[in-house]
């Protein structure tokens, strides 16, 4: 697994926090991150594709994606190492790990090349990671950044659950900061703006009355 100088702090913090977690976080994440099975599904992934995860977490959305698209390859960051760890693990149980490549860095600021030997990627997709990544707008950009021409960026994240009743939003909101998750208010607004300055097609979704936003950036007019 290939390292670069991380900011300690987040590294650190996201380790703390997941350390044992990471046990079980796919057991009860299942219930609450909606729209991830949908995101994989609308990747799309060309035959012999590339597919970039930033925020692979224990890679259960790698080794779903791998089994849906057979003929891509796939390369996953996070920042975490401990995560890391959980996702190498059940990454060599399903046998993929010849088509699965993991490295330890900042979403925000990271060298595809030297982490992975190749600079561009034909899909990068985040699944409920820019809600807790500080300077999340620069991991878009660095996401964009790493695109193959006619490439394509996917996210989905929390929204802001604007069709739910508020009691509802605040306890969701109590909950996940525990977990140091702050739901972007600014998340179509930013996306919308990167999407202009490139000159790319966007496309957005609102899940279950708001309580999941899925965006995609690229991809086919």
């Amino acid at each position: 697994m290939s390292t670069t100088e991380l900011p300690a702090s987040h590294a650190e913090l996201m380790d703390g926090v997941y350390r044992w977690q990471r046990h079980i976080y796919d057991l009860t994440r299942k219930y609450y991150l909606l729209g991830r099975d949908r995101l994989i599904a609308g990747l799309e992934v060309p035959a012999g594709g590339t597919v970039l995860e930033l925020g692979c977490g224990t890679g259960r959305n790698i080794i779903l994606a791998a089994r849906r698209y057979p003929d891509a390859r796939f390369f996953g960051l996070d920042i975490s190492a401990e995560m890391l760890e959980t996702a190498g693990n059940a990454i060599d149980r399903e046998g993929l790990s010849g088509r699965v490549t993991l490295a330890c860095g900042d979403a925000t600021d990271f060298n595809a090349t030297a982490l992975f030997g190749r600079a561009n990627f034909d899909r990068v997709f985040v699944s409920y990671s820019l809600s807790m990544i500080p300077g999340w707008e620069r991991t878009v950009s660095a996401a964009l950044k790493a695109l193959s021409p006619n490439g394509s960026l996917h996210i989905v994240d929390f929204g802001q659950q604007e069709g739910l009743p508020a009691w509802f939003r605040c306890l969701l909101r109590g909950w996940l900061r525990k977990f140091h998750v702050s739901p972007h208010s600014t998340l179509r607004e930013v996306l919308e703006s990167e999407s202009r300055q490139t000159g790319a097609t966007f496309r957005f979704r609102t899940l279950y009355r708001g309580y999941a936003w899925l965006a995609v950036i690229g991809g086919q007019k």
